[in-house]
């Protein structure tokens, strides 16, 4: 029997598109987010499979993709594996910003404490996340145990920084970095388990 986590990020927001720093701000799906997602789902890259345990952060992005994949099926929100919140920079774009000094604060520097403007710091977002993914793992650790035959299969839709932080915490030893994580819109990360614990993973 196989036991894994299916994490898949939402698909393509004007967000995306426009290159903003954005998180908290709860934007639907473009048509192209719409069509590469329908066409991702054509390709197979999704697992189908019907007793999977399914979860979304609750964003509107995460929860359209969740459709356009799985349909209406019943699925629980775990708010805490919801995005960054950039604050007052949310839907501005670098060049917007990169003569703000507070900005200037967290683009060069490294330090976690840094709180956006009425919204997270990088250390609160990942705590956060840390307590969504426990979650999970939990939700995950009772489907694998009351599993009799076939896969233990937990499937969420959420977000790129999300899933950045998750399979960072998850593969401390991996020397990769934020960007090297973070997949593409409509793309994921399958991590095995094995006795509780994440054994590896493979990308959709």
């Amino acid at each position: 029997m196989k036991s894994y986590i299916c994490f898949i990020r939402h698909g393509i927001t004007e967000g995306n598109l426009k290159q903003w720093f954005y998180g908290n701000s709860d934007l639907p799906l473009i048509d192209e987010g719409i069509d590469e997602i329908k066409k991702l789902k054509d390709e197979g890259i999704y697992p189908l499979i019907e007793n999977a345990d399914f979860y979304t952060s609750g964003m509107l992005r995460a929860e359209q993709t969740f459709e356009l994949i799985y349909g209406n099926r019943d699925h629980e929100i775990i708010h805490e594996l919801r995005e960054m919140n950039f604050g007052k920079y949310e839907c501005k774009t670098y060049d917007e910003l990169k003569g703000d000094d507070e900005f200037n604060r967290f683009a060069y520097t490294h330090d976690i404490e840094y709180v956006f403007p009425d919204g997270d710091s990088k250390k609160s977002f990942a705590k956060r996340v840390y307590r969504g993914l426990e979650t999970l793992v939990k939700k995950h650790k009772t489907k694998r145990k009351e599993k009799i035959e076939g896969d233990a299969v937990s499937i969420v839709l959420c977000h790129g920084g999300v899933i950045t932080a998750s399979l960072s915490k998850m593969f401390p030893g991996e020397e990769m970095n934020m960007w090297d994580w973070m997949p593409k819109p409509g793309r994921g990360y399958k991590v095995y388990f094995e006795d509780d614990r994440p054994i590896g993973y493979e990308k959709l």
